[in-house]
C-alpha cells in the first residue's frame, strides 16, 4: 500500500470521527434542550409555597396534617448578616461569586469522590433550594436529566433573583426539626427571639441543621448538634467572618444555651408521633421527597383504634402496673398475612412537646435474649434437616461453645439431661440452643437469618442466646419492628414480609405510586408449623402463660438479657434493692403471634444499667396480653392447620419419610411386642421425652 492510499485512508477514517464527534454534540445538545424544555416552571409560589403534606390511616381516614402547624417566612431585611454567613460558609462558600452552578465545586467533588474520600457533593445553594422546591432526592432520581433540568433551574434562578432573595427563599423553606419550618419560626420556637436577637452560636446551630434536622435536633441530640455547631463555627473562621476570639467563646458556649421549652403544637394525636417518624422514613427510602418539606397524600397502614390501644396500655394503670414512671416499653404489631405495621410504640411518658424524637421499637441497640432462639438456631435446624420432628431430643448438660474452654450456662444454672426439642424451647435451655446452633452451622443460621429481616456484620456462637452485636448501628441486630416481621413468617406458613408502613403516595402532580406487599418464602410450612406447636408450649408455662389469651390460639417466646459478672457487682453495689431481687437484668422481652397478628415487646430503663427487678419481669407479657386480647376475638380466632408433609403421632409432629417417623415406628412396634410378650396386653408408646420429676423447672419461673 503506498504513501496516497495511506493518507486517503488516514483522512477518511479524520472524517468519519470528526462527524461522529459533530452528530454526537448535535444529539447531546438536542437531548439537553429537551430536558430543558421539560423542566418544572420557575415561580414565586412555588419558591416561597407553605405546603403541606396529609397523611391517611388504612382505611383512608385524615390522621396528621404535616407541614401547616409552625412556618413564620422571614423578610430579607430581617435576616442577620451573621446568620447569611453561617449558612454560606456550612453550604456553599462560593455563594456570592457564582452564578447557580459552582464549576470548581463539583470538579472538587469528582476528584474527591475518585480518589476514595468521603462522598461529597457539588450542589450550590440554589440547586439545594430547587432540590427542595422541584426534586427528590432518592439515588434513583440522580439521573442526567434531572441534574441538568436542576443545573439549569439554578441558573435562571439566578437571573430572576438577587443573592439576597435566593437565601430568603432558602431559609424560609427548610426544615428545621420538631415541626418548625423555615429559621425564623426555629428561632421562634427554640429561643423564643428574633433571628436578629439571636447569638453567634445560636446563629450557627440554625444553620447547621437543615442538612439532618432531626439528627442536629437540640433537644434530643445534643452531642451531635454541638458538633455540628461548631463545625458550622470552624468554617466560620477559616472563611474570616468571625475571629479567633469569636470562635473560642461560641464553641464553649452549651448547646442549650437559651434553649426554650418547646410547646406541642403538633397536628396530629400524641399517639401517633413514633409511627409518623417511621413515615417519615419510609417515604423518604421509597422516593426520596422529605414529606415535611415536599406536599404529597400518604396513605398508610396504621390501624388508630389499635395504636390508640397501645398507647392506653403503656400510659394508665387500666392494664398493666408498671414498676415505676421511668420504666420503658417498645412494643411492634404487623398483620402477618402482608407485614404491614398495624400499631407501635417506642415508649412510656414520652414528652410531647418533642415531634419525632427516639423510638425505641425500631433501634436495635438492647438484647432480645431468648425470643432469637427460635430464628437463630431450631428453624434453621429444622431447615437443614438437623431435625425431622418436635420429638427430636437433645441433651441439656455441661458444653462449652465450640471451640473454646467457655461453658454454656442455662439461666437457672441447672441441667434437665435428654429432652425433646419442644421442652428444650418450652424451658429455654441455652445448651441446647448453642448445640443446635453449632449442628445448624454458622453460615446455614446466618443465611436463615437473614431471608427474615436480621443481620449482623459476623454471627458468633453467643448469638444462639442473644442478639448482641458489636456493630451498633440500625441495621444488625434486632428490635421489636424486626422480630415481629420475622415471626409473623411462622404464623403465616413461612414467608416473610419486611414491616411497612406506607401503602400509597399521590404526589403533588397527581401521580400515584403504589407498594404492594411482597414476601418471600424462607421455610417450609412444615418447619413453620413444628416451630408453631412447639412455641405453643411456650405459652401454657410461666410469663408466657401470663401472655395467653384465653381462646386464641398463640405461639411465642419469652427473652431475658444479662449483665456481665462485672456490670451485676456493680449494681449489686449501687442499687440496694437489687441485693433483694431474684432477677436482676436488663432486658425483658416477649415476640408471639396469633393466626392474624404478630407482636415483640421490649422492656427495660432508658439507661442500660438501671436494672430490671422482679417486679418488672411479667411486663411484657403483660403489655402482650393486654394488646393481643384488644386485636384478637376468641369468636373468630383460628388455628393453625397441619401441612401435608407432617403426621402427628400422640402430640409430636414428623416429617413425613423422615428417620424420626422410622424411628417412631420402630421404637412403637418393639415396645408393643416386648409389651405383649410380658403381659399380653398392647400399649402405647408416649412420643414425648419424659422429663427427669427430680430436675423439672419450677413453673414460677420465665425460663431464660
Amino acid at each position: 500500500m503506498n504513501k496516497t492510499t495511506i493518507k486517503k485512508l488516514l483522512l477518511i477514517a479524520a472524517n468519519c470521527l470528526l462527524a461522529v464527534f459533530i452528530i454526537a454534540v448535535i444529539a447531546g445538545a438536542a437531548l439537553v434542550t429537551y430536558y430543558i424544555s421539560s423542566a418544572p416552571e420557575l415561580t414565586e409560589e412555588s419558591l416561597v409555597a407553605t405546603v403541606s403534606s396529609k397523611i391517611y390511616d388504612k382505611d383512608g381516614n385524615l390522621i396528621a396534617d404535616l407541614g401547616t402547624e409552625k412556618r413564620s417566612n422571614a423578610k430579607t431585611e430581617e435576616i442577620p448578616t451573621e446568620l447569611v454567613n453561617a449558612v454560606v460558609a456550612i453550604e456553599d462558600q462560593r455563594f456570592f461569586s457564582h452564578r447557580g452552578i459552582d464549576v470548581l465545586r463539583i470538579a472538587g467533588a469528582l476528584l474527591n469522590n475518585l480518589s476514595g474520600g468521603n462522598l461529597q457533593g457539588g450542589s450550590t445553594l440554589d440547586q439545594q433550594l430547587i432540590k427542595l422546591t422541584y426534586f427528590s432526592t432518592s439515588t434513583e432520581d440522580q439521573t442526567l436529566k434531572r441534574k441538568i433540568q436542576e443545573a439549569w433551574m439554578a441558573l435562571q434562578l439566578e437571573r430572576r433573583n438577587t443573592k439576597q432573595e435566593i437565601l430568603t427563599y432558602y431559609i424560609n423553606k427548610v426544615y428545621m426539626s420538631n415541626g418548625n419550618y423555615g429559621m425564623k419560626t426555629a428561632a421562634k420556637s427554640y429561643f423564643g427571639k428574633e433571628l436578629k436577637d439571636l447569638t453567634l452560636p445560636q446563629l450557627a446551630l440554625l444553620a447547621g441543621m437543615p442538612q439532618a434536622p432531626n439528627q442536629y435536633d437540640p433537644y434530643t441530640q445534643p452531642e451531635a448538634a454541638k458538633e455540628r455547631r461548631d463545625l458550622v463555627l470552624a468554617e466560620m473562621l477559616e472563611e474570616k467572618y468571625i475571629d479567633a476570639t469569636q470562635y473560642e467563646q461560641a464553641v464553649l458556649t452549651p448547646v442549650t444555651d437559651g434553649l426554650q421549652p418547646l410547646t406541642n403544637e403538633a397536628a396530629y394525636p400524641a399517639y401517633m408521633d413514633n409511627y409518623l417518624k417511621q413515615v417519615i422514613e419510609e417515604v423518604e427510602s421509597k422516593t426520596g421527597y422529605n414529606l415535611l418539606t415536599t406536599g404529597m397524600d400518604v396513605y398508610t397502614n396504621v390501624d388508630p383504634a389499635a395504636q390508640q390501644q397501645l398507647w392506653n396500655i403503656y400510659n394508665s394503670d387500666l392494664y398493666v402496673e408498671y414498676p415505676d414512671p421511668n420504666f420503658q416499653v417498645a412494643s411492634t404489631v404487623v398483620d402477618v398475612s402482608n407485614g404491614r405495621v398495624v400499631a407501635q410504640l417506642g415508649g412510656r411518658n414520652q414528652a410531647s412537646n418533642v415531634s419525632f424524637g427516639t423510638n425505641q421499637a425500631v433501634e436495635t441497640n438492647r438484647d432480645f435474649g431468648s425470643t432469637m432462639k427460635p430464628i437463630t438456631d431450631y428453624a434453621p435446624a429444622l431447615e437443614n434437616g438437623i431435625y425431622t420432628s418436635t420429638a427430636d431430643t437433645i441433651v441439656d448438660g455441661p458444653y462449652n461453645y465450640p471451640g473454646t474452654s467457655t461453658p454454656v450456662n442455662n439461666w437457672d444454672k441447672r441441667y434437665f439431661g435428654t429432652m425433646t426439642v419442644k421442652s428444650a424451647i418450652q424451658y429455654s435451655r441455652n445448651v441446647t440452643a448453642v448445640k443446635a446452633l453449632e449442628a445448624t452451622g454458622l453460615e446455614n443460621a446466618h443465611n436463615f437469618l437473614n431471608s427474615v429481616g436480621i443481620y449482623y456484620p459476623e454471627i458468633h456462637y453467643s448469638n444462639a442466646i442473644s442478639s448482641n452485636t458489636t456493630d451498633s448501628s440500625r441495621q444488625y441486630g434486632a428490635s421489636s419492628e424486626k422480630m415481629a416481621a420475622a415471626y409473623a413468617a411462622f404464623a403465616n406458613g413461612g414467608t416473610y414480609y419486611a414491616p411497612q408502613y406506607v401503602n400509597k403516595i399521590v404526589f403533588s402532580d397527581g401521580t400515584v405510586s403504589e407498594y404492594a406487599a411482597e414476601g418471600k418464602r424462607v421455610m417450609t410450612e412444615e418447619t413453620a408449623f413444628m416451630m408453631t406447636d412447639m412455641m405453643k408450649a411456650v405459652m401454657s408455662y410461666g410469663y408466657g402463660l401470663n401472655a395467653s389469651v384465653s381462646g386464641v390460639p398463640m405461639a411465642g417466646k419469652t427473652g431475658t438479657s444479662n449483665y456481665t459478672d462485672s456490670e451485676t457487682d456493680t449494681i449489686l453495689a449501687t442499687v440496694p434493692e437489687a441485693n433483694y431481687s431474684y432477677m436482676v437484668v436488663p432486658d425483658e422481652n416477649f415476640v408471639g403471634y396469633s393466626s392474624r397478628y404478630s407482636m415483640a415487646v421490649w422492656t427495660g430503663y432508658t439507661n442500660r444499667m438501671v436494672p430490671l427487678l422482679d417486679n418488672g419481669m411479667h411486663v411484657a407479657t403483660d403489655v402482650y396480653h393486654n394488646m393481643m386480647a384488644f386485636l384478637n376475638s376468641p369468636e373468630t380466632a383460628t388455628d393453625w392447620e397441619m401441612p401435608d408433609g407432617l403426621v402427628r403421632y400422640g402430640s409430636s409432629y414428623y416429617l413425613k419419610g423422615s428417620r424420626s417417623v422410622t424411628n417412631y415406628y420402630y421404637s412403637t412396634t418393639t415396645e408393643a411386642a416386648t409389651t405383649s410378650e410380658t403381659s399380653g396386653s398392647t400399649t402405647t408408646a408416649s412420643s414425648e421425652t419424659t422429663e427427669p420429676t427430680t430436675n423439672s423447672p419450677s413453673t414460677n419461673q420465665n425460663g431464660d
